[in-house]
This record gives C-alpha cells, sequence and structure tokens, in this order.
C-alpha cells in the first residue's frame, strides 16, 4: 500500500506503507552551527521526520573540535532548571504572535472576516516583523485616537442632555413659582382684614430679592444606581451640604455638567453643543473608516502572516529544546527519526548551511540507546482513520503487531453484522459521504456502509421488506396462511435459494426461530475466528521480538484451551448445517463436562465425538497449569543465567535491534527480579484469559442481539406506521404516517442504531480481540512538522 504518510512530503520519497509493524526508528544526533540553525530548522520541519527531545550532552566537550567525544551515555533533561521565560529564544517565542491575537481580535470586533486567499509572495519574515510592528503601532494610534474622540462625543450628548432636561425643568419649576405668587398677591388684595396675623402679612410684604435661593448641581447618573444614588444622597446630607452632595455624586461616577437659569444662555450652549457633536461625528466616521479599510488590508494577509507567524515560532519552540554548547558556537539535538528519512535529513542540513553561508556544516549521527523509540506508522487517508481507532485504545508498543490492519475489514464487518439492511446502510450511506467529505473518518462510514448492504443482501431485507433479487423462493406455502397455519407452514419445491436468506422466511411464524438460530450460531463462529486471529497475532509477536516464552508458554496453551471448548462447538455448529442434524447442542456442551462418559445418542455429529470430547477437556485441563507454571521459573533461570553472564551479552551491531528492546522491556530494565510479583502477575494473567474465553464468546451473541433489534425495529415502523397509514386510504394519514416512518427511520435506525452498533463493534475489537496480544504501552511519533503546526493551529 501506498500513499501519503503524515509528516511527509510526498509518496515518492518514501519506502511502500507498512501497517503490520511500525517503521524502524533511530536515535540520531544534531550538532548544528548557531548561524544557520534557525534555517536547519525550517527545512526540517518542511520535511518533518524528526522528533526532537528536550535533551543536552553535558559533557564540556566543543562538538567542533578535533577531539570532540561524543559521550551519548551522558544525556539529562535541558534546562531543567529553566522555566519557559527563561530559555534562550524565549523573547522570539512571545513577539509577533501577540500582534496576529491583536489583529485578530480587532477585526473580529469591527466584524471582518479574514481572507481565505493565501498571499501569493513570499514573505521574508524580518520584514514582516517590521511590518507588523508598524500596522500594530498604526492601529493602536487609530483606536486611541477613535477612543478619545468617542468619549468627548459621548460627553457632549451627555451634556446636551443635561442642558435640555434641566432646562425643561428649571422652566417648569418657573412658571408653577410664578404662578403660586401671583395667586398669593391676588389673595392679600382681596381678603385684607384686621384679623389677619401680622406673620404671614410681614411674610408676604417681604422683598422677593432677599429670599434664600437654593443651588443645585446637574449632570448623569448610570441607572442601575440611580434608586441607591438617591438613597445615599438623602441620608447622608438631608438636602443641606453641596460638599457631601459633590463627593457622592464622584463615588458614584456621576458626570457633573455646568448649568445656568437663563434660558438666552441655555440656548446659546444647546446650539454650541450641537455644533460641536455634528463635527465630531464626521470625524469619528472618518476615522472608523480608516481603522476598517487598515484592518481589511491586514484581512488580506491575515492567513499568511499567521501561517508564517506559527513557523517561525514552532522553530523557536523547537531550537529552545536544544543544547548550546559551552563554546556557544553550535547548537546540540538529540531524536527520533525513521530510518528511511537519515538520507533526507542530511539532505536538508547540508541545504541548510549552504543557503545560509555557513562556514562549517551540520554533523549527523546515529546514537546507540536501549531507550524505547516512538511508534511511528505512515497511514494514507483511508487507513488514517481506522489507526486513530485502534490509537483511541493505546498507540503500540514499538514494532508490535498492529491491530489496524484487520480493523480494516474487521470492524465495518461486524458493524455491519448488527446493522444488516441495506436500505438502511444506503440512506445512511450517500448523504454522509457527499456532505462529509473533509471529515477523516469519511472511509470508515463507507466501509461501514458497504459491508452493511451486503449484510443486507445476506439477511434479505430492505427496511424489513424482503426481496426476490437472486431467483425464486425455494419453498411455498402448505396452508393458506404461512403465518397462521397450525401445521408445517412451509414445504421445499425447487433448488435452495442461491444466495442469503430465503424471502419466504419473513412473516412466517417459523421467521423468529429460524432467524434467531442462524445469527446466534454465526455469532458464536465470527467470535471464536476472531480471537483466533487475536491469539495468532501473540504468535507473530513472540517471533518477532525472539520471546520463546510468551510462544511456548502462552501462545500454544491458550490456543489449546480456546479450541477445546469453544472451537470445538464451532466445529459442531458447522456439522450441524451441513448434515441437518437435529442434534440439541446446549446438551452437547452441558454434558460434556458434566457427564462426560456417557452415550450421546441422537445427540451425536460425528464420529468418535464422546472419544474427542474426552481428549479436549484433559488438553484444556493441561494448558491451565501450563500457562501459569512453567513461564515465571524459566524467567527466573534467565535472569540469574544472565548475570552469571552465561546466556545475554549486548549486542554490537549500529542498529537498534528489536529483539533486545524486547527482552530488555520484558525485565522490566531492573536488576532485582521479584519472583512473587511475575508469579502473582501470571497468575492473574492465567486466571483472566481462563475466564475471559467465556465472557469474551458471550459477549459476540451481541452481533445476535442488535442485529434481531435492528430488524424487529425496521419492522415494527414498516407495518405498524407505514402499512397502518396506507390502509386508512386518507391522504392525510397517508402524509402523517410518511413524516413519522421518515423521523423514526433517521431518528431511530440512522442514529442511535448506528451508534449503538459503531460502540459494540468498538468494543468487541478493543476487549475481544485486542486483549489477546496487544499491549499498547508506547507513545506515538511526534515529528517538528510544520504540516502538524498548521493543523493544530
Amino acid at each position: 500500500m501506498d500513499g501519503e504518510g503524515g509528516g511527509t512530503t510526498g509518496g515518492w520519497c518514501c519506502p511502500p506503507i507498512h501497517l503490520m509493524r511500525s517503521e524502524p526508528m533511530q536515535l540520531v544526533q544534531l550538532i548544528i552551527p548557531i548561524e544557520s540553525a534557525h534555517l536547519t530548522l525550517s527545512y526540517v520541519g518542511e520535511l518533518g521526520l524528526l522528533q526532537f527531545k528536550d535533551r543536552k550532552d553535558l559533557s564540556g566537550n566543543d562538538p567542533f573540535s578535533p577531539y570532540f567525544i561524543c559521550d551519548c551515555d551522558r544525556r539529562w533533561p535541558l534546562n531543567i532548571d529553566k522555566s519557559p521565560f527563561q530559555r534562550t529564544y524565549a523573547y522570539q517565542m512571545w513577539g509577533n504572535g501577540t500582534q496576529i491575537r491583536f489583529f485578530r481580535d480587532q477585526m473580529w470586533k469591527a466584524g471582518i472576516v479574514p481572507s481565505v486567499m493565501p498571499l501569493m509572495d513570499e514573505v521574508n519574515f524580518d520584514d514582516l516583523e517590521a511590518k507588523l510592528g508598524e500596522l500594530e503601532a498604526e492601529l493602536i494610534e487609530v483606536n486611541a485616537n477613535s477612543e478619545k474622540l468617542q468619549r468627548t462625543y459621548n460627553e457632549l450628548l451627555e451634556y446636551k442632555l443635561v442642558l435640555q432636561k434641566a432646562g425643561e425643568f428649571f422652566y417648569s419649576a418657573q412658571s408653577d413659582a410664578a404662578a403660586q405668587q401671583r395667586e398669593i398677591e391676588a389673595r392679600s388684595v382681596g381678603d385684607e382684614s384686621i384679623d389677619r396675623p401680622l406673620l404671614l402679612e410681614q411674610e408676604i410684604s417681604t422683598d422677593l430679592s432677599k429670599q434664600i435661593k437654593l443651588g443645585f448641581v446637574s449632570g448623569l447618573v448610570p441607572k442601575e444606581k440611580s434608586m441607591a444614588f438617591e438613597r445615599i444622597l438623602f441620608r447622608a446630607t438631608r438636602a443641606t451640604s453641596k460638599t457631601k452632595i459633590l463627593k457622592i455624586c464622584e463615588a458614584f461616577g456621576a458626570n457633573r455638567y455646568p448649568f445656568t437659569e437663563d434660558v438666552s444662555k441655555q440656548r446659546q450652549m444647546i446650539e454650541e453643543v450641537e455644533g460641536r457633536i455634528s463635527e465630531l461625528k464626521t470625524t469619528i466616521d472618518i476615522g472608523l473608516l480608516h481603522r476598517d479599510k487598515l484592518l481589511k488590508n491586514i484581512g488580506y494577509q491575515y492567513e499568511s502572516w499567521n501561517h508564517l507567524v506559527k513557523k517561525e515560532k514552532s522553530v523557536y519552540h523547537t531550537l529552545n529544546m536544544l543544547s548550546l554548547d559551552v563554546s556557544k558556537k553550535c547548537l546540540v539535538a538529540e531524536g527520533w527519526s525513521p530510518k528511511f528519512a537519515a538520507s533526507q535529513i542530511q539532505d536538508a542540513l547540508e541545504r541548510a548551511a549552504l543557503d545560509s553561508n555557513s562556514q562549517v556544516g551540520s554533523i549527523f549521527q546515529v546514537l546507540q540507546s536501549k531507550e524505547l523509540p516512538p511508534t511511528y506508522f505512515r497511514t494514507n487517508k483511508f487507513s488514517s482513520a481506522f489507526q486513530e481507532i485502534v490509537d483511541a485504545y493505546g498507540v503500540a508498543k514499538y514494532q508490535e503487531a498492529n491491530p489496524a490492519v484487520y480493523t480494516i475489514v474487521t470492524f465495518p464487518f461486524l458493524f455491519a453484522v448488527m446493522f444488516g439492511d441495506w436500505g438502511t446502510a444506503y440512506a445512511y450511506c450517500l448523504p454522509q459521504y457527499i456532505t462529509e467529505m473533509t471529515f477523516g473518518g469519511r472511509y470508515v462510514i463507507m466501509m461501514m456502509a458497504l459491508f452493511s448492504i451486503y449484510t443486507g443482501l445476506v439477511y434479505n431485507e430492505f427496511f424489513s421488506v424482503p426481496f426476490e433479487l437472486f431467483g425464486q423462493s425455494a419453498y411455498a406455502c402448505r396452508d393458506p396462511s404461512c403465518r397462521d397455519a397450525s401445521t408445517n407452514g412451509l414445504i421445499k419445491v425447487r433448488r435452495t435459494y442461491p444466495f442469503g436468506v430465503d424471502p419466504v422466511w419473513h412473516g412466517s411464524r417459523s421467521e423468529l426461530p429460524f432467524l434467531n438460530s442462524l445469527k446466534m450460531k454465526m455469532s458464536i463462529l465470527l467470535g471464536v475466528a476472531q480471537m483466533n486471529l487475536g491469539i495468532l497475532m501473540s504468535f507473530f509477536n513472540g517471533l518477532f521480538f525472539r520471546n520463546g516464552l510468551n510462544i511456548w508458554y502462552q501462545f500454544i496453551p491458550q490456543l489449546i484451551f480456546l479450541n477445546s471448548l469453544f472451537g470445538y462447538l464451532s466445529l459442531l455448529i458447522i456439522v450441524k448445517w451441513c448434515t441437518g442434524s437435529k442434534a440439541d447442542l446446549y446438551h452437547v456442551m452441558i454434558y460434556m463436562f458434566l457427564s462426560p462418559t456417557d452415550d450421546l445418542g441422537e445427540n451425536q455429529l460425528i464420529v468418535g465425538q464422546k472419544t474427542l470430547q474426552l481428549v479436549l477437556i484433559l488438553l484444556a485441563l493441561i494448558s491451565v497449569p501450563w500457562m501459569l507454571f512453567p513461564k515465571p521459573f524459566l524467567m527466573k533461570r534467565q535472569h540469574e543465567a544472565r548475570h552469571q553472564g552465561q546466556s545475554y551479552a549486548l549486542l554490537n551491531s549500529s542498529d537498534v535491534d528489536s529483539a533486545e528492546i524486547e527482552a530488555d522491556h520484558s525485565s522490566h530494565g531492573h536488576e532485582e527480579f521479584d519472583f512473587s510479583e511475575v508469579f502473582v502477575h501470571q497468575l492473574i494473567h492465567t486466571i483472566e484469559f481462563v475466564l475471559e474465553s467465556v465472557s469474551n464468546t458471550a459477549s459476540y451473541l451481541r452481533l445476535w442481539a442488535l442485529s434481531l433489534a435492528h430488524s424487529e425495529l425496521s419492522s415494527v415502523f414498516y407495518e405498524k406506521v407505514l402499512l397502518l397509514a396506507w390502509g386508512y386510504n386518507n391522504i392525510i394519514i397517508l402524509i402523517i404516517g410518511g413524516i413519522v416512518f421518515i423521523c423514526a427511520t433517521i431518528g431511530v435506525l440512522l442514529v442511535m442504531e448506528t451508534l449503538s452498533a459503531f460502540l459494540h463493534a468498538l468494543r468487541l475489537h478493543w476487549v475481544e480481540f485486542q486483549n489477546k496480544f496487544y499491549e499498547a504501552d508506547g507513545y506515538k511519533f511526534a515529528p517538528f512538522s510544520f504540516a502538524t503546526v498548521e493543523e493544530e493551529g
């Protein structure tokens, strides 16, 4: 299989994809001159085939000295005592990113969407940095001026409102006072009497110019604070202290404005304020147009600038992972790369040294390490989604067998066994494939739909309706109604239906017993086959890692135990199908353990079945201690022999040998060997396998259960909704019934049933299949790649 690989520049540069084992990896060291470091990292990022480690060499050697010695065992975490802000390129990391975010926020506030068209011309980052600084300064100045003008504009609007409202208030108060004065004067003239109180006469005759006048403060206070403002103002001052009033106004953020009682001056002030408001409005509109024009020009190139800034930040982030040597003339990097990428990385180093006019070239060398390498599978658009399904359970250990190879077929097939209806599958396939072209899982959906169409044809179900697509039915009804007949309803009149379930079974009284028996036995066969495949994969893992203990004391006894019980059951199912026997398989399996020496009678399917059952029981019993006891004792003996120098030595090869890695990690890399811990672990593993052999086989019966549920739901929706509405011969009822049928089919069958079948198929792969061989304790290869940076951004 060939295709585009993650982090590669094209299919031409890479050897064929092998999904069964992850790519062979090697630990490499790069020694890069400082003057070419940035360009080197840029070229490596374009290549996307090197995962840098946050390490440095503390040997004190000058890498460019003729006496330089690479002490590869002396490597410690880089800058372990430094925060991200204290690293060498911390300033470059934080500089331009803030400007890009500032532009993005400003465009969002202005309602301007950045253009999706990339900038065609190449932009030098130094020039871009200067341009971004100029644009940022200009935009900040424009915003500051706009805010200042807007603030003045708002104050003038408030002042105008104060003048209008206060003028109306004082005009009304003066009118009321004048009317009251005229009333008092009229009353005093008409009601003069000797009995009139002298004090009242004195008050009336008092000169108006000598009366006390009340002061006032005009302004605006936020509406939500008005009630609290009134209460505090009354309680604190009792309306007698101007100083307190002013302090309270300041505390509530009230804006005070001057006001005169002279009506002519009020009108003049209003005219002046309105004129200034008009001028400011024009100035603000011009400023906003200028800002929008500036932001639109930024928006045209925003995506290109953002892409370039992300690349630069990723380069400097990676440079911070490198070690600065004692002479400060070069940077030392370590990282993992696929073996096939060595020549490409060296070419990138040479091009960077040449393009940067560096006097010294970069050094590339392979290091020896017992550290477990990362796992790297090169996938294409089709296989990547299936690989993600497996990785969601756990990343494969370095070069262990990859379940994704089989998941590509088995996952959609098991989904289809539960979903099997070629009508709903076809309806589900096309809309998803058309509308989700950019979704990475579209090929998973397509495969599930195709397999569902296949199993739907096998089940002969199209929205629960059977069709005679491959010829006429092999059976005919003996009675007028097969469903209601009291005798045998079906008789065979012609040759067997060539493909799938005979359509005449649907609707007969024998439908459920027949389909239940068929799907239940089929589920057991599929489950035993997939579990055997998982055990077989453990054999290939042991063979690849040269782990004879796992082959002899794990693979062989597990294979014997599983097939002594459920492999035998699968054989009986196939023989019963082929011979048409009426043997009771439940009775056979139960009494195989309760009464293994009794005669089988009519339940006998093959010659020598009784003897075969006794042999299988004996093999199953032997396989349990076979799994439990030998492996811990042999591991202990190997450990003792290794420390006596009799059976183990380090490999002198320059390659990272997978056998060495497996042996080193299987013994956990410790000098001590805890036999009790190893034995308890093996005991738990043995008990788990014995119990899981039963529970996992039973778990595959979910294929039968969900298939039956899907079929019955389809039948209910078709018969009790669509056909029932059709029988009323009423167009309104027919339309309502059709709408209910469509909604039920989409909501239940295409959404809920799909999700249910997907999750159950996921569980069958993660638990029943992968736990037979898949350790999933590795870590994913994460190379420095500009493509990944862009996706994450």
